[in-house]
């Protein structure tokens, strides 16, 4: 593969030259890292919605500050683990080292997400009050976006500091807790759907439905993310999830959860873990997230089927977005710019193995890894974006009372 690669002709800019290099020399140590990392920290992307209300400090803040990007050559971002492309070699992170190189702006990156409550906790009070949280851009997933959105918390971006965000997918350009991305761009999406061992289920899975298949009794794991588990019990059930629908639905849907929890059908609802209950072979099918089954099926020997249901699986999305009191606004804005140029969109995606956002990425993943450039997973077809559905954006009410009832069915 490396030897083909070689042999095309390579771009004449020198700085994408030396990206793709870069891409080309850490594929196989990147496997190697998330064998050793387990895929930590892509678990936590789709958790409970929060609550509206914004905060009159923290507006204030955000029209009082001064922008000193011009003589602070700095740019600090809060991002989920495992997240960017990394050579465990160097210890660095080539992309940002080519940002730095291009614009003399330092990057200083920070695996500081752990899951977007924990991080929201530990940020709250002081974007309530204003204050500089010491990042310039941090990266929430859609219904957590959308609190911090709702509540003032972040800065308006200037898209004429952004041109590369003309790149956006069409899908991710108006979303229903930023219209019009005032005030986020999307980083990296995945799905929620179900997968299963090839070898020990050879008929496989169409639907959710076919989990509650007999002969598959006591070897299922479910999500314990709300969103996702009950987004796709939802759809099974012939809801559109994007759209108008309430307390009936989503009982249904957890009668539907508590049977196979209590007549023994589902072995376990976990989180991240569900993985090694998978590589163990103690389960064979479940609902689980894309990226992660890439990454399994990475390093064990591509066992694993990741299957949007016939009814449709769920879409999330992480979302870059500068802090209320942020000084450096206008270099987190020159840094999204960037990531939003294909080719470098495309040696992320190489690394992190989730959908990417950015038009022309799959045409540059040809000169990193064109295997890739066929992974639907990454670069998903317009038919699996039509099975992909969003979970709509809940009320504060909402939030309490199905997270609730989610919570007793799971025994939790």
């Amino acid at each position: 593969m490396m030897s083909n690669q070689n042999q095309r002709e390579m771009p004449r800019d020198p700085a994408v030259r030396a990206l793709i290099g870069q891409a080309q020399r850490m594929q196989l140590s990147r496997r190697k890292l998330l064998a050793g990392a387990g895929g930590l920290g892509l678990a936590a992307f789709l958790a409970a919605c929060g609550t509206g209300g914004g905060g009159g400090s923290a507006t204030s803040a955000a029209a009082a500050v001064t922008d000193i990007s011009e003589s602070d050559k700095n740019v600090f971002w809060a991002n989920w683990t495992l997240y960017l492309d990394y050579d465990d070699k160097t210890k660095k992170y080539p992309t940002l080292e080519e940002f730095t190189k291009r614009t003399g702006i330092k990057a200083h990156y920070a695996e500081d997400i752990d899951g977007n409550d924990s991080y929201y906790g530990k940020v709250q009070a002081q974007l309530a009050a204003g204050q500089d949280i010491g990042q310039d851009i941090m990266t929430l997933t859609d219904w957590m976006a959308g609190r911090v959105i709702r509540q003032g918390f972040t800065q308006e971006l200037d898209h004429a500091n952004i041109p590369n965000m003309k790149n956006l997918l069409p899908t991710l350009k108006d979303v229903d807790f930023d219209p019009g991305r005032k005030n986020s761009l999307t980083w990296q999406s995945g799905y929620a759907g179900i997968a299963y061992n090839k070898a020990k289920y050879p008929k496989g899975l169409r639907n959710v439905s076919d989990l509650w298949n007999p002969d598959l009794k006591g070897r299922i794991t479910v999500l314990d993310e709300m969103r996702d588990t009950m987004g796709l019990l939802l759809l099974d059930n012939g809801v559109e999830i994007s759209g108008k629908w309430g307390d009936t639905e989503f009982a249904a849907a957890t009668d539907v959860l508590s049977k196979q929890i209590s007549n023994g059908q589902i072995r376990q609802v976990k989180g991240n873990s569900y993985k090694e209950d998978f590589i163990s072979g103690d389960a064979i099918a479940g609902i689980v997230w894309s990226g992660d089954i890439t990454q399994m099926n990475f390093e064990n020997d591509n066992q694993w089927e990741f299957v949007l249901p016939d009814a449709g699986g769920t879409l999330w999305s992480d979302n870059l977005m500068v802090p209320v009191a942020s000084p450096r606004k206008a270099n987190a804005e020159k840094l999204m710019d960037y990531y939003y140029e294909p080719e470098v969109a495309a040696q992320v995606a190489a690394y992190v193995n989730f959908i990417s956002p950015v038009q022309g990425a799959k045409e540059a993943m040809e000169k990193i890894d064109p295997e890739l450039m066929n992974n639907p997973l990454i670069f998903p077809s317009e038919s699996d974006l039509a099975k992909a559905h969003v979970f709509r954006s809940l009320t504060a009410e909402e939030e309490t009372n199905f997270n609730s009832q989610f919570q007793t069915a799971i025994g939790a």
